[in-house]
């Protein structure tokens, strides 16, 4: 059974556009060659505004962590992820089991 993951971050007011083009020109490269690719990636636009919300597909928990691991392994992902800390105000996770399978 595999799960999802999700991920929302809420960012400051006026961010949302930099924080996505900062990702596609430098964050996305990294991520997928360490996580493959997104079930999906996404700015709001009605409801809770200045949020991005992301969702990654994994066989299993353990697989999760690998790949995870290796990301912050990852020089160019520190020094990426140092560069839009500062847009983000709140993180939230959820993890999602398929029951559909």
């Amino acid at each position: 059974m595999s799960f999802v993951e999700m991920r929302t971050y809420d960012l400051k007011i006026g961010t949302a556009n930099a924080y996505a083009s900062m990702y596609r020109e430098e964050g996305y490269a990294i991520q997928k060659s360490h996580l493959g690719e997104p079930v999906g990636y996404y700015v709001s636009e009605v409801g809770d505004l200045n949020q991005i919300i992301h969702m990654w597909r994994y066989e299993s928990l353990e697989q999760r962590s690998e790949k995870r691991t290796a990301l912050f392994a990852d020089p160019a992902w520190l020094e990426y992820v140092a560069k839009i800390g500062p847009m983000i105000i709140r993180q939230r996770n959820a993890i999602l089991y398929e029951v559909l399978d």
